[in-house]
């Protein structure tokens, strides 16, 4: 029997229709009903004991956050796929893609991707895809990998601070590409190469913000996008930047896309709601890499989204134990030279983007471009999520974002509560979050059942040789 969800407010194709949406038993969307007239009549017709009115509400297509560590097994005392997925689809999240590295194993073989897979079924309250990885060595794992469904693949070019996860240099990336570009995989790139001559800071002063930054400055991260950019003019592979910090970088970014090369950019949430100014001292919580920069380089990231230089947002949502982050009570507390850097936020992406798009005469189109259209192109999973479209997973995220709420402990659902934005009151308040047409939250009641799948990405494009 089919499902009706109805809203006053439904956001399909950058309008707002007052109407309804049937969703077939599979979890597909089988029509849209785009008036009162539509629906009476279908009722009219059929019987249903599955009506969910949700009246004014903003009924729109479910997120996807391209970029999460979920840390199981190995670290899941750092987050596990049961609270990152509800964290996730608290926020109105119904997709997430989880990252290779921080686990134990890694994501850089088929059978490591098998015993993550493992791990995670039956556990997870939205849907998970998987990035593989690439680290030295295991090139002939790529497409193998590619055949059992991977989004792409990530690299660092710099340490990535764990040692199952080694960096790559520039001869490893080729290779890594001349294997990648008879198919249709995307090789992502945490950009940031380490300097020849090392950095020397006022270690006496470690609790401070700004010694930490003077540690990764932009020069880290142009250089790593130089190089990444002339990879992609050499090869034709579909290359991405994640969690893009520095605005110094765009010219690089632009000057590439002049070449038509196949180049996608995410910068994260903290980016674009916090600046270097505001980093209290000894709050680790703010640590992350590339490192939060100033107000000044802030406002043209948020440029950079307008103008379309900047593709999606995500929340590189990179959460630790109190110990590691240095957020335990002793010497080293506060810490932020031996604090781990990741930022945990999956559950508040919507929110915190929300909040401020206003100040830069952005709005729910955009909302929807940058964190559910982008992220399913760049998943390769856009024939069947990202959109609200007949034949698509009904995938929703219901919210008011004339209402808000107060970032407190006790609504974190993510497995370590820290975060920087405590305290804060935020734009966009989630009421329910529906993944193929079953509700997996809904505001005031307990989560439902994990119904979430393990998505294989389709295996299309060129045939390898």
């Amino acid at each position: 029997m089919d499902k009706l969800f109805l809203s006053k407010r439904m956001f399909i194709d950058s309008e707002f229709v007052s109407g309804g949406i049937l969703v077939a038993p599979n979890g597909k969307i089988r029509s849209i009903l785009r008036s009162q007239q539509e629906i009476n009549s279908w009722m009219y017709a059929n019987e249903s004991d599955e009506t969910f009115d949700f009246g004014d509400y903003v009924l729109m297509p479910g997120l996807i956050d391209s970029h999460v560590h979920i840390n199981e097994p190995g670290r899941k005392e750092w987050e596990g796929f049961e609270t990152a997925t509800k964290a996730a689809a608290a926020g109105g999240f119904t997709t997430i893609v989880d990252m290779p590295l921080n686990s134990i194993p890694p994501t850089t073989t088929v059978e490591n991707l098998k015993i993550k897979r493992d791990v995670a079924r039956g556990k997870v309250f939205v849907d998970v895809a998987f990035w593989g990885g690439v680290i030295p060595g295991n090139e002939n794992e790529l497409c193998a990998m590619v055949d059992q469904g991977v989004v792409g693949f990530k690299c660092f070019l710099c340490p990535s601070g764990v040692p199952e996860f080694p960096n790559v240099n520039a001869d490893q990336v080729e290779i890594a590409l001349q294997k990648l570009q008879n198919t249709d995989a995307v090789l992502a790139f945490h950009a940031e190469i380490c300097p020849t001559t090392e950095i020397q800071v006022d270690e006496t002063q470690s609790k401070k913000y700004e010694t930490y930054l003077k540690t990764r400055p932009p020069s880290m991260e142009v250089d790593a996008i130089k190089l990444v950019t002339d990879l992609s003019v050499k090869y034709d592979v579909r290359t991405h930047i994640v969690h893009l910090s520095t605005a110094d970088a765009l010219p690089l970014i632009r000057k590439c896309r002049e070449k038509r090369c196949r180049l996608t950019v995410e910068t994260c949430h903290h980016y674009l709601n916090i600046s270097a100014e505001e980093v209290p001292d000894a709050s680790t919580e703010y640590k992350c890499a590339p490192p939060i920069r100033d107000h000044n380089n802030q406002k043209k990231l948020w440029q950079a989204l307008i103008d379309g230089d900047i593709n999606l947002v995500v929340s590189d949502h990179s959460p630790s134990t109190p110990g590691v982050k240095m957020l335990t009570y002793g010497k080293n507390r506060g810490d932020f030279l031996k604090a781990w850097g990741g930022i945990s936020s999956v559950q508040f992406g919507l929110s915190l983007f929300w909040t401020q798009c206003k100040n830069y005469g952005m709005g729910l189109s955009d909302v929807v471009r940058l964190m559910c259209t982008a992220p399913a192109e760049l998943c390769g999973i856009n024939d069947f999520k990202g959109k609200i479209a007949e034949g698509y997973d009904a995938d929703f995220c219901v919210w008011d974002p004339d209402d808000g709420f107060t970032v407190t402990q006790d609504i974190v659902q993510f497995q370590n509560k820290a975060n920087p934005y405590m305290g804060r009151k935020l734009n966009g308040l989630v009421h329910a979050t529906i993944v193929r047409g079953s509700h997996v939250f809904q505001d005031g009641e307990n989560f439902r059942q994990p119904m979430g799948n393990l998505i294989e990405r389709p295996v299309t494009g060129r045939k390898r040789v």
